[in-house]
């Protein structure tokens, strides 16, 4: 116990939205963005930004990160880069999980996905929505799996706390996370089962190409999964954050479950029990209210305020955030997005207050890249 802990890494992929800074409308600027990235990249040493399935939006990727001033940094360079690319595109970003403003998608001029858009049709039409995906690395192959299965019945946690969604298309959707229902449109989308060994991890997924119904093991788009490029887990379920803090607070979540299933599964424990049809009605729970109903708590499989099943979270997790230092931060990040509302509860706020969808959009360009831009919080005003 006296000696030094070993810090998993952590990387945050994010996703953003390319709005129009006056209308708020998504544009189509992506090729033009990434065409001068590469080029002024190469001269800066800048942080990569990265194509996503539409030209309305790209991705940008922190490095690996083990400590939370890491991550804060990484993410807002990340942030600040894409953001000046994208001016210079005739764009600003934005994080929102979906448009607020009605769209026309295009797909990205990509070989590999206009195979997608051809393939699936509206369901890859209607994917205009951006999440934030969390790296945390593993050990080895066996200790992925075994966290893979024992992280599962908290994933609606963390798709709570992030819910930033509430709009699409120019309707309010009554849900806090509607891209946690665009989503699993796709075939390959959702919550799983326990694997057992990376043998019936691996067999699933070459059986899941081997249907032909994906392209291939880029779209296993589980809630989590085994990454095919990284020596981590990748935790997905989460909408992209508009606060930069509420993007560290969902790391140092997601690091503290995969350190307490891995100390479970070195333990020998059994995963939980929990069935995939009981999953899949957390997240709905989870999409539909957010943080402003009862969610279904994994400790019984029964309705409980947000508060409380937070609260569970925080517990469930306190011994790997205390010893990976975490801790004092993990609650205090929470307190804050708790007090202030996640992305869903400031969106409405906004609404409700400027009464236009384009000041959603305005309102929340200026919080991507300044947590501390005016209406931040759903008590202010």
């Amino acid at each position: 116990m006296g000696g030094v802990v070993a810090l998993r890494t952590i990387g945050v992929e994010e996703e953003f939205l390319l709005v129009g800074p006056e209308d708020g409308r998504p544009r189509a600027v992506a090729a033009a963005l990434l065409d001068a990235e590469a080029d002024e990249s190469a001269e800066r040493d800048l942080p990569d930004v990265e194509s996503e399935l539409q030209r309305q939006q790209i991705e940008t990727a922190t490095n690996p990160c083990t400590s939370p001033e890491e991550l804060f940094t990484e993410l807002g360079q990340a942030r600040r880069n894409a953001a000046e690319r994208a001016q210079q595109a005739g764009a600003a970003l934005v994080a929102l999980g979906t448009s607020p403003m009605s769209v026309s998608t295009e797909v990205f001029p990509d070989p590999r996905y206009r195979r997608i858009a051809d393939r699936f049709g509206m369901t890859a039409q209607e994917q205009l929505t951006c999440g934030c995906h969390v790296h945390v690395g593993i050990d080895s192959d066996e200790e992925a799996i075994g966290v893979l299965d024992r992280i599962r019945p908290w994933l609606s946690v963390l798709l709570a706390l992030s819910a930033n969604s509430p709009f699409w298309r120019g309707d309010d959707s009554r849900y806090a996370s509607y891209r946690a229902q665009v989503w699993p449109r796709w075939p390959s989308g959702g919550p799983t089962g326990p694997f057992g060994s990376p043998e019936a991890y691996r067999a699933t997924v070459e059986a899941m190409t081997a249907t032909k119904t994906i392209l291939d093991d880029g779209m296993i788009y589980f809630e989590a999964r085994w990454s095919n490029k990284y020596p981590t887990v990748e935790i997905r379920v989460a909408d992209v954050c508009t606060n930069t803090s509420d993007a560290v607070l969902l790391a140092l979540l997601s690091r503290g479950l995969v350190d307490t299933a891995a100390r479970s599964w070195r333990a020998g424990d059994p995963p939980p029990e929990a069935r995939v049809e009981l999953l899949k009605l957390a997240s709905w729970r989870a999409s539909r209210s957010g943080l402003d109903d009862e969610l279904v708590d994994p400790r019984t499989w029964r309705p409980a305020p947000a508060g409380e099943v937070v609260a569970a979270l925080l517990e469930h997790t306190g011994d790997a955030l205390a010893a990976s230092g975490d801790q004092h931060l993990a609650k205090e990040l929470t307190s804050e997005l708790l007090e202030r509302g996640n992305g869903a509860q400031i969106q409405r706020a906004d609404y409700r207050q400027a009464g236009r969808l384009e000041d959603i959009v305005s309102r929340a360009i200026s919080r991507t890249i300044d947590p501390n831009s005016p209406h931040g919080s759903v008590h202010s005003g």
